[in-house]
């Protein structure tokens, strides 16, 4: 019996946009109204964790009420019906798996977590209220979210290129392929592999050879998965 197709999907800030999800805009600096300087580095940490700890609790709450759009649940579906389905995001929230994907890797973190500020294998679930100061790790060490902030190291990298160069279809969604390292990871796809960027602003995006999807993503990946799934296969043509 010969495997399932096996589709990996490196969904960016468009994606979850579609469920209201306010995301960091690179060309004014603020994400929220804050500089990013003062709320997403381990300087500001640093220099004042009262004001992070408030503006990630606040955004955690905004997930919270978020739910997962057509293009989460379409995703999901493939998986149900029978293909292999790998999640990249840039995202730190968890509408994939709201939506019901099983294999997500979460490469900038996943905000419904926190983890400990000296032992980045300790983590803890979240599913209510957020991260006070005063709140320690089993080491004694102060909470922080479980995000990557600017600056810091990127530790599931690597991960996430072994799923790249194992994709049969690689299908970019909702991202400026602009954030590195992130950006970098269609350099491990094989030569013959196919890619597709769905995005309103594919054409100008889309770097020579993947093939450019100028929709929504609440449009252009059902309309992707419907396809799929009647051909039985990733092909577009």
């Amino acid at each position: 019996m010969a495997a399932s197709p096996h589709l990996v999907v490196f969904t960016g800030s468009g994606i979850s946009a579609e469920s209201g999800i306010k995301t960091f805009r690179a060309s004014d600096g603020l994400w929220e109204n804050h500089p990013v300087e003062d709320v997403a580095t381990p300087q500001a940490w640093q220099r004042n964790p009262q004001q992070v700890l408030d503006f990630y609790n606040q955004r955690r709450e905004q997930i919270r009420r978020a739910k997962p759009n057509a293009a989460h649940k379409a995703l999901a579906a493939l998986e149900q019906g029978g293909f292999s389905v790998s999640i990249i995001t840039q995202n730190i929230d968890d509408l994939h798996e709201r939506a019901g994907s099983r294999h997500v890797l979460h490469l900038h973190g996943e905000i419904l977590k926190a983890r400990s500020s000296i032992d980045g294998r300790m983590r803890y679930p979240l599913p209510k209220g957020g991260i006070e100061l005063g709140n320690v790790c089993d080491k004694g060490s102060q909470l922080r979210p479980d995000v990557v902030w600017f600056g810091e190291s990127v530790p599931l990298f690597e991960d996430a290129c072994e799923l790249v160069s194992q994709a049969d279809f690689l299908l970019v969604v909702g991202t400026s392929l602009a954030v590195m390292p992130a950006a970098s990871l269609l350099s491990y796809i094989d030569y013959d592999t196919p890619c597709a960027l769905v995005d309103p602003e594919a054409d100008s995006l889309s770097p020579p050879g993947v093939l450019a999807i100028n929709t929504t993503a609440g449009e252009g990946v059902p309309a992707l998965v419907n396809r799929w799934k009647q051909q039985g296969n990733l092909l577009l043509s």
